[in-house]
This record gives C-alpha cells, structure tokens and sequence, in this order.
C-alpha cells in the first residue's frame, strides 16, 4: 500500500511528465523536496521513472482523468501544487487543418487542463488551498503564424486561467501561467503538420520554418523553465504570469507597450514572412 507524504512536506501532481518540460519540472520539485506524481499516457503500473513515481493519465478521457487524480491523491494524501502541462502542437497555415484535426488539438491542450483542473480543484477546496500552474507559452499573447491553432489553444489557456484564479482565491487556491518561448524539447518534432496541405503556402512556410528553427537552436532547455516553475510554486506570491527565459520577458514587453503596427512588422521580420 502506498504511504502518504509526511506531514508539513509539499506534494505535486504533473501531467505530461514522461519528456520535455514536464519531466523537467518533476525532477526539479521532487528536487526541491516535494513529493511527485507524475503522469504519462503509457506509464506502467508501479512504474518509478528517473525517482518519479508516474501513473497513466490520458487527459483527452474524463474517467481516465478522474482515475488518475483520485490515485495520486489516495498516495499523496494531499494535492498542493498541480502542474497542467501535457500538450502538442500543429503546425502549418491555418486553412491546412481540418476542423477534425483542430478539434483533437484543443481535447488535449485545453480541455485536457480543464478536465484535470476540474478534477483537482474538489481536493484542493477541502483542503484549504493549492496552486494550479498551467503551462501555457508566450504564443499565448502574440499571434502565431503557421501555428495558429496552437496559439488559439494557449490563448484560450489565458483567459481560463485569468477567469479561474479569481474565482477561487476566496478556498485559499491561486492559478498562475508559465510562458515559455522557444524550448529546445521534442514537442516540434513529436508535432504533426496540417492534415490538408495546400501547396501557395509551401514557400512561405518553408522561409518560417526556417526562422523558427534558427530560434529554436537557441533557445531555452526545458530545466530552464523547470526553473521557472519551481519560482512559481514557492513564490510567497503568487503573479498570474510568468514569462520563462529573456527573449519570453522581451516578447511580453513588446506585446504591452509597441504600438500593433511595429509589433507586427517586427514579428514578420522575425520569422522572415515579410
């Protein structure tokens, strides 16, 4: 039988924590001394990954949701910081998806997080508290071209999270977005392209690509926004955003202050479809 967490030491649960920044951020709590649960579509039963004890959790399924959660909490005891970050990305113009396609995209990016969130939030309120981290992207404040379904899906990831936090601050509970920028993970890679191909976008595309690619091999490591995330769930408080790494905290300023017209000349330069 699984024993609970001693008293006084902090607990988390993070979904999508097979790869990428959800492993990232799993090693860095459990690091920091929480207890971790984390979560992956094919994990085995009792499986132990690199310390961390991780359970199957499929977040487009609502009883595989429901299974995951009430696991966690029967071997944690508690739930005080949840981490929403399993998630992947489509890329291509937008009139290259099918609505299919799109739809499947927002079940897990967004829906995923709802389904968690909601599943959690009953335990967190009995409770008396807990923090809810989404992870969401700085495509969630600024357009995303060749990626709009992505961006759409983390803009909607604002705005619950907004809506959300103010609705539960009174049960001791806070909700706050990570905003990462380019992070060298498999999400790209793992990613598949529109499921329509329409070949007037293939040069443009192709320069983006391109663009986007240089950026990436500069980016951010998912251990830098794992660092990020453990700011956030040990901030004495809690800011609604989190911006990971310098180029995310420059994009956010640009976004608040350029004027649109500039923003977006900028933007187009950026990622060469000018």
């Amino acid at each position: 039988m699984a024993t609970l967490s001693p008293k006084g030491q902090k607990t988390a649960f993070v979904t999508g924590a097979s790869s990428g920044i959800g492993k990232a951020a799993a090693l860095a709590l459990s690091g920091a001394g929480y207890r971790v649960i984390g979560t992956s579509r094919k994990a085995a039963p009792g499986e132990i990954r690199d310390g961390i004890r991780m359970i199957t959790c499929d977040v487009v399924s609502d009883t595989s949701v429901a299974a995951a959660v009430a696991l966690a909490h029967s071997e944690l005891g508690r739930i005080d910081l949840l981490v929403n970050n399993a998630g992947y990305a489509v890329s291509g113009a937008a009139e290259e998806s099918s609505t299919e396609q799109v739809r499947a995209l927002f079940d897990t990016n967004f829906l995923g997080v709802v389904r968690v969130t909601n599943a959690v939030l009953p335990i967190m309120r009995h409770q008396g508290g807990g923090r809810i981290l989404n992870i969401g992207s700085v495509v969630g404040l600024i357009p995303g071209p060749f990626g709009a379904y992505y961006t759409a899906s983390k803009h909607a990831i604002e705005g619950y999270s907004e809506s959300l936090d103010h609705e539960v601050r009174s049960f001791g509970i806070r909700v706050a977005v990570i905003e990462p920028w380019a992070t060298k993970t498999s999400i790209e890679a793992n990613s598949p392209q529109g499921d329509r191909p329409v070949a007037a976008y293939r040069k443009t595309f192709a320069r983006y690509q391109a663009a986007f690619n240089a950026a990436m091999a500069v980016g951010d490591t998912a251990d830098d926004v794992a660092a990020t995330i453990l700011a956030a769930a040990q901030a004495r408080e809690l800011r609604l955003r989190y911006p990971s790494g310098k180029a995310a905290r420059q994009t956010s300023f640009a976004r608040r202050f350029l004027p649109r017209a500039l923003f977006d000349r900028v933007l187009r330069k950026q990622f060469n479809i000018a």
